[in-house]
């Protein structure tokens, strides 16, 4: 090119440069964009050699590509100058603009530092223009957007050698290596960031590779869980509404997975678990309750619920846990029916009749004097807990704080029925018992006292309590009775018990005594239950003996 008169550039000149330019810039990579400007350099700007100088992260630069001389290619590629050794430079000699002559009266300073470089040979030069073996010429590369100004970011340097004219560049020629310069940074740049990008998006690949392969696992450790699982919304309007459920799930509670999308938990829990539940679901964690089925059971089930978060927005899911406890909860059941019942009888056994009995009674009564101060004091009527303290019907809280709200358990007084409800305790002894175990074994006693204990519980109302005491002694708890109606009822028991029962294959009679006693606060269980047995007694002793059995 410099061989050419500059005002009457060749057009093929041109071109050559122009095809430079779109190579380095349609370049696959960073290496290719590289190696594209350092033949360039040799091919379209007609210098012997050119060496390209990156600048790496650390500041210091590597000779990433070299055209014009494969032996030197061999020897300096790869190889790094200081950041320090390369400012040095760029400081000296003459500046043609952005470029950077340094001629050989002044570049021996340079020969002993540690830029990598290559000398080539040749004739002292004949004119003050011709070009000696020792001069340097070096073309920073800048960041687009600051090319000129020479302060902006220094992406690299171009170093080229001897041009084939064998003359110091003239205007043209300089200007070219310039603007070419200034092409290549915006070509490095470009490739640059197509190169992070590419880095980007194969990161970008493998992160979605990794969720879509944890997506998967978590969809079939969902699906073929063998216990239930449901992901269910949190927050919001539609708070624990199911959005997803496994098989196994749909499989316990007998319901499609289309239909489970038509709930919430709260819709299927029993009534009496709701509380648990909202419990459980505002704070994740575990909780036993039971889940209604399609056919209108319940079945007892272990939740455990894991609030999903968001980064972002906070709570999001809940990913429900559920697991079939039933038999477990069977089993619980019975242990606990076996240490409040009767072995024999099935009844409730004497510790679970002390039990309720003991719950409907307070410790001491509230005095008349304490009741009416509290009443005047509320301008109404008050309850009374379990130690006389009131309850204000008008606030709905308790008079004094930590205790609930207790109704007094009263019984009738005198002789005659005066109208008073009150918690009848009848204490029912079987008589001529002791005879038949003696003549005809324990079995047909056992066979007689289940036979009693079926007709006691078949002659009281529901929620009355029909336990037996031990031995031979039953107890009946049988609450709102007045004094007739608890008579009414001891007449009718013994009407039942006395008729015949069928033994080991034979029909044998027992008779039965009843005491009626009476329970209100203040009295503990135990003495409850001696007051009944005691008016037993009188009232057996009352009867001639040949004439109890019969009744």
């Amino acid at each position: 090119m410099e061989m050419e008169s500059e005002p009457y550039v060749r057009l093929a000149s041109l071109r050559q440069l122009h095809q430079a330019m779109a190579d380095m810039n349609t370049a696959r990579s960073l290496a290719d964009t590289l190696q594209t400007v350092a033949d360039g350099s040799v091919t379209a700007l007609g210098y012997e050699m050119a060496c390209v100088n990156l600048v790496r992260p650390d500041g210091d630069l590597v000779v990433a590509a070299f055209s014009g001389n494969s032996a030197a290619e061999a020897l300096i590629t790869g190889r790094v100058g200081s950041r320090e050794s390369w400012e040095r430079r760029l400081n000296m000699g003459e500046a043609w603009g952005d470029l950077r002559f340094i001629p050989h009266t002044e570049g021996w300073v340079l020969d002993d530092d540690d830029v990598p470089q290559w000398y080539t040979d040749g004739p002292e030069p004949r004119f003050e223009d011709e070009w000696h073996p020792s001069d340097r010429l070096f073309a920073p590369m800048y960041a687009p957007g600051v090319q000129g100004s020479g302060s902006g970011e220094l992406l690299g340097v171009i170093s080229v050698d001897r041009p084939r004219n064998g003359r110091h560049p003239g205007a043209w020629g300089r200007e070219a290596l310039q603007m070419y310069a200034f092409q290549a940074a915006i070509a490095i740049s470009n490739a640059r960031l197509r190169s992070n990008m590419q880095r980007a998006l194969v990161r970008l690949e493998r992160e979605q590779q990794a969720l879509r392969a944890s997506e998967e696992s978590f969809r079939q450790a969902f699906e073929y869980a063998p216990s239930g699982m449901a992901i269910a919304e949190m927050g919001g309007d539609q708070h624990g509404r199911i959005l997803r459920t496994n098989d196994a799930l749909c499989r316990l509670l007998g319901r499609p997975a289309s239909a489970m999308r038509r709930y919430s938990f709260s819709d299927l829990v029993h009534p009496e678990d709701i509380g648990t539940l909202l419990r459980t679901s505002a704070e994740g964690g575990r909780a036993e309750l039971r889940l209604g089925r399609r056919d209108g059971t319940y079945v007892w089930v272990s939740l455990r619920n894991s609030v999903v978060a968001d980064a972002a927005d906070g709570p999001r899911f809940l990913l429900t846990h559920v697991e079939d406890i039933e038999e477990r909860k069977r089993r619980e059941l019975q242990l606990a029916h076996r240490a409040s019942h009767d072995s024999l009888t099935g009844l409730p056994n004497s510790a679970e009749l002390r039990s309720r009995l003991s719950a409907r009674l307070c410790r001491r009564p509230a005095q008349a004097d304490e009741l009416d101060s509290l009443d005047a004091a509320y301008g109404h009527p008050a309850a009374y807990d379990v130690n006389g303290h009131g309850f204000d019907f008008a606030s709905g809280t308790d008079s004094y704080d930590g205790f609930d709200h207790h109704v007094h358990t009263v019984a009738p007084e005198g002789d005659r029925d005066d109208g008073t409800k009150g918690l009848a305790v009848l204490f029912c002894d079987l008589d001529g018992f002791k005879s038949i175990n003696d003549r005809f074994g324990h079995n047909a006693g056992d066979a007689v006292l289940i036979e009693v204990a079926r007709r006691l519980s078949r002659g009281v109302r529901d929620g009355d309590t029909v336990a037996r005491l031990g031995g031979d002694e039953f107890v009946i708890l049988a609450d709102g009775l007045g004094k007739a109606d608890a008579q009414d009822l001891a007449v009718r028991l013994r009407n039942e018990i006395i008729q015949p029962i069928r033994a080991e294959g034979r029909a044998v009679r027992v008779g039965a005594s009843f005491g009626i006693g009476w329970a209100h606060c203040g009295m503990t269980a135990d003495e409850v239950l001696k007051s009944a047995d005691e008016r037993m007694y009188v009232e057996k002793r009352s009867r001639p003996k040949q004439h109890r059995r019969a009744g």
